[in-house]
């Protein structure tokens, strides 16, 4: 063998080296887009981009869950037409249940027919009576529904389901498990303000997460932060009724929907911010908060370790907007 030949052969050697080790080189990526017509964004350390599989956990989802898609599961639930369930369904369900049970009913994803009543669903019509919201409530509420292994079981054949308030927190934890999953340590999931991140961006530091400051005009688009959050571990995610109402005849309607009374609940509590393990579990919280209202939030938040809350009321005197946190929230606050 000449020199030369051995030359040419080392060096191929190390190019196939170098490639290989470019390959596996990590790089921060960014997927951003639309689903369930609220923005996404997504950043992560990684060795490739992992859009696909991104959008494959999306379409996935959106067949299992959403009720305003007629081909998905949960509407094949809802109508009756079927009654298996996904393993999604089955980990809302099982979540469900607990964080009801905890919240003293507030938390109810039963509320669908509810949601729909009151124009927020994908039904709309004039505002409902106090004897049609009656008669709904006959069939509203998780003791009427429950699970027997793979098998959806109703007490009442129409009740719905709608995993709405929870269902971007478990779609965020979905799609940090598979970057977990394919090696990446460093990421923020981020789905219409439901949050969750590991380890740190692309300084080096803790990501941080904007809260934003509760605003009265439903066709505001600025986006005033309330305070930050340095986040390397665990999630976030607020619920608030300054965005998504409507006022008809007068009056001002709601999308937080109080599933002991049915009504539309509207009062000074304006956004509650949730800090949790996953954001599945912050997601639901910050709902069932926001049906709850400011005192009973407060009373049953103040002694929790779990979870961080913050509430942001309105001081129907002053005029002047009122914060309040526990202990475990403030920690987060840098």
């Amino acid at each position: 063998m000449t020199k030369r030949y051995a030359f040419v052969l080392v060096a191929l050697a190390v190019a196939i080296v170098m490639m290989f080790v470019a390959r596996g080189r990590k790089r921060f990526f960014t997927n951003e887009g639309v689903v369930w017509t609220t923005e996404y964004h997504i950043t992560y350390e990684a060795a490739h981009d992992l859009g696909d599989s991104i959008q494959l956990i999306f379409n996935r989802m959106d067949m299992s869950v959403s009720p305003y898609n007629k081909a998905s599961l949960i509407s094949s639930l809802n109508e009756n037409t079927s009654t298996r369930v996904d393993a999604y369904i089955k980990r809302l369900m099982e979540a469900s249940v607990l964080i009801n049970q905890e919240s003293g009913g507030a938390f109810d994803p039963t509320v669908m027919p509810l949601v729909n009543a009151w124009g927020f669903g994908y039904k709309n019509g004039n505002l409902p009576t106090r004897a049609q919201l009656d008669s709904i409530l006959a069939f509203v509420g998780m003791d009427k529904v429950s699970l027997s292994g793979d098998t959806l079981v109703k007490r009442d054949a129409r009740l719905m389901l709608d995993f709405s308030s929870i269902a971007k927190g478990l779609a965020c934890d979905e799609i940090g498990r598979m970057l977990t999953r394919n090696g990446a340590r460093n990421w923020l999931v981020e789905i219409g303000g439901e949050v969750v991140a590991r380890g740190v961006n692309k300084r080096g530091t803790a990501w941080q997460v904007s809260v934003d400051m509760p605003k009265s005009e439903t066709d505001e688009v600025s986006h005033d932060s309330a305070l930050t959050l340095a986040l390397d571990s665990g999630a976030v995610a607020t619920s608030g009724n300054y965005r998504k109402w409507r006022e008809q005849g007068g009056n001002k309607i709601s999308h937080i929907i109080d599933p002991h009374t049915g009504d539309s609940r509207v009062g000074t509590l304006l956004s509650v911010t949730v800090i949790a393990p996953d954001c599945m579990t912050a997601d639901a919280w910050a709902t069932a908060c926001m049906v709850l209202g400011d005192s009973a939030t407060r009373a049953m938040m103040q002694p929790r370790t779990d979870l961080g809350v913050m509430t942001i009321t309105a001081d129907t005197i002053s005029g002047n907007l009122i914060v309040w946190s526990n202990k475990s929230f403030a920690d987060r606050v840098p």
